[in-house]
């Protein structure tokens, strides 16, 4: 007979009792959505990693005033977009964004590749200056544009529940994705009108 896994809430309510473990499960099932989320919006595998470690480390010492009226997903997710947003923040505050800090990681995935693979050069060329390009132009976005994009368009999470993430309502995200996407066709219109 299987043995079924705890639920998140039953996790969290053995957390609060004092259980570590119980957490470490919890982090063990978010790291690789919220590692998504971070790195999607920082474009630094060095700095989500960090980040991660500090959003975790957050979630457990608040965990307690975790009532429940949301999921626990949408709570991370609110811990996550918000301190990813403010270390943005500070840090283009300490330096301009460098492009150097892109990491085209989506052009070394097997899947990636074979997809889009070809025996052209100059389509494989152009397929990783698309690439580029786009990684530099949602770099252009704004903080909060970024962070909807990301959340909607990367990684699948529905307008109602971005707009419980965000605290903002749907219409507003609604709102911020079409900026963003009108955004992103003007940064990109040079290339695709080649």
């Amino acid at each position: 007979m299987e043995t079924l896994e705890p639920s998140d809430h039953e996790l969290v309510a053995r957390t609060k009792a004092g259980d570590a473990r119980a957490y470490d499960e919890l982090v063990r099932r978010f790291s690789p959505r919220l590692y998504g989320l971070v790195y999607n919006m920082t474009s630094s595998h060095e700095d989500t990693n960090d980040l991660l470690q500090d959003i975790f480390a957050k979630g457990y010492r608040s965990i307690k005033g975790f009532q429940g009226k949301s999921s626990f997903h949408t709570w991370m997710h609110t811990i996550s977009v918000n301190m990813t947003i403010n270390f943005l923040k500070k840090r283009n505050r300490r330096r301009a964004m460098s492009l150097d800090d892109i990491n085209n990681g989506v052009l070394n995935d097997p899947d990636f590749i074979e997809a889009t693979s070809s025996n052209d050069p100059s389509s494989e060329a152009n397929l990783g200056e698309l690439q580029k390009k786009l990684n530099e132009s949602l770099l252009k976005l704004s903080h909060d544009h970024r962070a909807v994009v990301t959340m909607f368009d990367i990684q699948g999470i529905p307008h109602a529940e971005i707009a419980k993430i965000l605290k903002v309502s749907e219409g507003t995200v609604r709102s911020r994705l079409f900026y963003a996407h009108k955004q992103l066709q003007i940064y990109l219109q040079e290339f695709i009108n080649r």
